[in-house]
């Protein structure tokens, strides 16, 4: 006969208190999570962060200055690589592109195995019990949607059939007042999905994401936003004629095809209406962030939400004979980073330590209680959210095409390309990197450390297939 087991009256109501309890301490736990509204630009360059010796020209941006000057900026901070889709997949997977292979647009992503065991930083907080959102341009290419929990894909706003301020080639270096109002374009949607989601009551954390398209090229904003910037007011940054005569014949190359745009801006006389496009773009994308920014203030978010604002890479507007961005020069490396986390980080601070966007991952997980993937590349920033100068070492290594690589340390600059052809360049002599000083024995110490701090070229991963190599 088979005995039958009884629970006592006693031990059932102690087994319903202690599942009451630890449900109300994993509820707790969750509430005391901090929330993350993660804001990201689009190739915006450093000319925010009023560095003269960049641009001293004027730039309207007093929503992204309001909030660096709410947290922490970080006034020397550059991506992993310079171009979009290698940049945030870079960030958001944790995975390095000298790690993954993917060092710049068009690569068959598909073909990284780094990438395929990573785990995306959408996916770490979703199972930590975050609501996850994502509007506009955050991820370009890597990272399964259901990643996110609401996801609005990123589309181009149509170019429009004439803009009078329209430069002479047809396509996407053009520039011009659209004939879409503001209300109907991309960025600006994308900015009201996010205030609608900061708008909601929230039963558990969240990371919402929005991304804006512009200053991407084609620099089509309303008029209003060229206006800003009348013509005899616009300056363009300073030019060095020559200035690629010193330059490896690798690096020359990579600005083969934008060397002509260049050149052809110059001749045609349009460099100043193009720095006009190219502002008057900034505006605008400054107004949605304010946008964005004005609804997280006013919810009842505003105390427990980090704010992070990024630009994937910088943007070169002539200098060193190149347009957009794809080189491994100050231009196209260094980007905006700020950070503002209610409890942690003072109004005003500023950190001028070189940091990478690679940090932006482990930093957030710890800011947020969740254990991050063993493998991460860069390091959390909490020490310098805490104290801006404290000591740190660089972070600041980018990457490009077939392992070419990079590093902006506190005073130098050094490249390598293929066939050991260099660059280096005394940043606190030479600002505008004009004279390469690799074959100066002056430097011989300085560029063998850096030599060392960069990854060997046989140990970073080879570039995976093109798309259109795959097609074929």
């Amino acid at each position: 006969m088979k005995r039958q087991l009884t629970v006592s009256p006693i031990l059932a109501l102690f087994a319903v208190i202690l599942l009451c309890v630890q449900s109300h301490a994993t509820d707790a736990a969750q509430e005391d999570r901090m929330n993350v509204l993660f804001l990201v630009v689009d190739d915006l360059n450093s000319w925010l962060l009023g560095d003269t010796n960049r641009y001293a020209g004027k730039v309207v941006a007093p929503n992204i200055q309001r909030l660096a000057d709410s947290g922490v900026m970080f006034g020397r901070a550059y991506t992993a690589s310079p171009f979009c889709c290698p940049s945030r997949t870079a960030l958001l997977s944790g995975v390095s592109p000298w790690k993954s292979g993917l060092y710049e647009n068009g690569q068959d992503i598909s073909g990284s195995t780094a990438l395929a065991n990573a785990t995306s930083l959408p996916k770490l907080f979703k199972r930590a019990g975050y609501c996850t959102a994502s509007y506009g341009k955050i991820s370009h290419g890597w990272g399964p949607r259901e990643d996110w929990d609401d996801h609005i894909p990123h589309k181009r706003d149509p170019i429009p059939p004439e803009a009078p301020f329209v430069s002479f080639t047809r396509g996407e270096q053009d520039w011009g007042p659209t004939h879409l109002r503001e209300e109907e374009m991309g960025d600006t949607k994308y900015a009201d999905a996010a205030i609608e989601q900061l708008q909601k009551k929230h039963d558990k954390p969240f990371l919402i994401a929005c991304g804006l398209f512009h200053p991407h090229m084609p620099w089509y904003v309303p008029r209003k936003y060229f206006d800003m910037f009348p013509m005899d007011e616009v300056t363009t940054p300073e030019l060095m004629e020559n200035d690629l005569d010193d330059v490896p014949p690798l690096g020359r190359a990579v600005t083969a095809g934008k060397s002509k745009f260049v050149e052809k801006v110059l001749e045609h006389g349009l460099h100043k209406q193009a720095v006009q496009g190219y502002l008057a773009t900034t505006a605008y994308a400054d107004a949605q962030i304010g946008r964005v920014l004005d609804a997280l203030d006013k919810s009842p978010y505003r105390d427990n939400t980090i704010v992070v604002f990024m630009t994937d890479h910088g943007f070169h507007l002539g200098e060193k004979s190149h347009w957009q961005k794809g080189t491994l020069w100050e231009e196209a490396t260094h980007c905006l980073l700020m950070f503002r986390v209610p409890g942690l980080t003072r109004t005003g601070g500023e950190s001028v330590r070189f940091v990478s966007l690679q940090d932006v991952y482990p930093t957030l997980a710890e800011l947020c209680g969740i254990e991050p993937p063993s493998y991460l590349d860069g390091r959390s920033l909490m020490p310098l959210l805490r104290k801006p100068n404290a000591e740190w070492k660089s972070t600041a290594i980018s990457a490009l095409y077939d392992r070419y690589v990079s590093i902006r340390t506190e005073r130098f600059r050094y490249i390598r390309y293929r066939d050991d052809q260099e660059e280096f360049y005394d940043c606190s002599k030479d600002p505008h990197e004009w004279t390469n000083q690799i074959g100066n024995p002056e430097y011989t110490a300085a560029i063998k450390e850096l030599r060392s701090a960069v990854p060997a070229q046989s140990a970073m991963t080879l570039p995976v297939p093109s798309k259109k190599a795959k097609k074929k």
